[in-house]
């Protein structure tokens, strides 16, 4: 019938261009690591009811979207160190923004839902990379 010469669609993505474009989707994690820990650490303070009890629905958001950033970044470099960027970013967000600012004390409130956060980010996150790790060791890739 035809062949698919000269069809952009049959060609592979050239090495060089592909790892770029890879950077990129890590670098677009590592940045949606910084918001959602700013937005996390927003949400540390919302509060229910009329004694005013704590929510910490951040803990929450944070236990389900660091593992989702770390497989993404797994996805997009496979078997390579780049699932760490997202969840250090995260962490690293965290503490330095959660603790320290020009201003004086950090964002974090001084009790449990700091530590809850730090828990539900951290520990989901490193399971994440803890599966991935033993994923590709079972399939042979590199991890």
């Amino acid at each position: 019938m035809g062949s698919s010469e000269g069809d952009p669609r049959s060609s592979p993505t050239p090495p060089r261009r592909r790892t770029v474009l890879a950077a990129i989707a890590v670098a677009v994690l590592a940045v949606d690591a910084v918001l959602l820990a700013w937005t996390e650490m927003a949400w540390l303070t919302l509060r229910v009811g009329d004694g005013g009890v704590p929510l910490p629905i951040a803990a929450l958001v944070a236990a389900l979207t660091t593992p989702v950033l770390v497989l993404g970044a797994d996805a997009v470099l496979p078997g390579s160190r780049a699932p760490l960027v997202p969840l250090a970013v995260w962490t690293l967000t965290v503490l330095v923004a959660g603790l320290w600012s020009p201003a004086g004390a950090g964002v974090l409130p001084p009790d449990w839902r700091a530590v809850l956060l730090l828990a539900a980010g951290v520990v989901p996150g490193a399971l994440a990379l803890s599966w991935r790790g033993a994923r590709h060791r079972v399939h042979g890739a590199p991890g």
